[in-house]
């Protein structure tokens, strides 16, 4: 049984990207975007290196440094404090983050 759900949940993932490719291939992407995929990497190597427990733990005990920092993106960006212009798309999806709504 559980198999069986794993199968289907994995034969799921093709069929449910293809059309959010499809809708997305040609959206335009300019330095502006890629400065805030920059920033949102930059959160995530901190949020990996200072509160992810499989990260500090192979940290503190002695792991490999290279192996851990593996996951971690080629480049990142940090901005102490940085707050996306109200409105715009950065703006909204940090909205929904912090202030997620009630869907029931």
């Amino acid at each position: 049984m559980l198999l069986s759900f794993a199968t289907e949940c994995a034969d799921s993932v093709v069929p449910a990207y293809i059309p959010i490719l499809e809708k997305r291939k040609d959206t335009p992407f300019n330095e502006s975007h890629k400065a805030w995929q920059q920033l949102r990497r930059g959160r995530y190597v901190e949020f990996n290196l200072v509160y992810d427990r499989g990260t500090t733990f192979g940290l503190k005990t002695g792991g490999r440094i290279e192996s851990i920092l593996m996951s971690l993106p080629l480049t990142a960006r940090w901005e102490y404090d940085h707050k996306p212009e109200e409105g715009s798309e950065e703006w909204k999806l940090l909205d929904a983050c912090m202030n997620p709504k009630e869907w029931i």
